[in-house]
């Protein structure tokens, strides 16, 4: 099987709701759409993330658990500088976002802070000087 990721799907709670987040307050185009069900936004040359409404998941996949606290995996948006980390932050706060962490200079060199969708998804912005910082720009 070869190494690779073509969609991550994040259930969420209301689907509409997330839309907005990402599609009108972030300005992410929408690839394919199925109203009330799941909307595909392309964020990269092969991968797709799908917002896909808890109700229609469940169905096909079975049931969903949810806990208190951050879910156990984080999602990252690299970018090329400090203050472009600084600067990503604050449009996620602006379009409903909540920053959990603010940015802060890290003990791996890097620079990063992390902001929570509508449904508690966790992303990682961040500044990673290192080649594998590089490589995903």
């Amino acid at each position: 099987m070869d190494p690779r990721l073509s969609f991550l799907s994040l259930i969420v709670r209301d689907v509409v709701k997330s839309r907005a987040f990402y599609v009108e307050q972030l300005g992410w185009p929408v690839e394919l759409e199925v109203p009330d069900e799941v909307v595909m936004i392309r964020v990269g040359e092969k991968l797709v993330l799908s917002l896909w409404q808890e109700s229609a998941a469940v169905q096909e996949i079975g049931p969903i658990a949810r806990g208190e606290g951050a879910l156990p995996f984080t999602l990252a948006h690299n970018v090329a500088s400090p203050a472009e980390v600084d600067q990503v932050i604050a449009e996620a706060k602006a379009a409903g976002g909540t920053v959990v962490v603010e940015p802060a200079s890290r003990e791996w060199g890097g620079y990063s802070g992390y902001f929570a969708d509508p449904d508690g998804f966790r992303w990682e912005v961040a500044y990673n000087p290192g080649e594998i910082g590089a490589s995903v720009l």
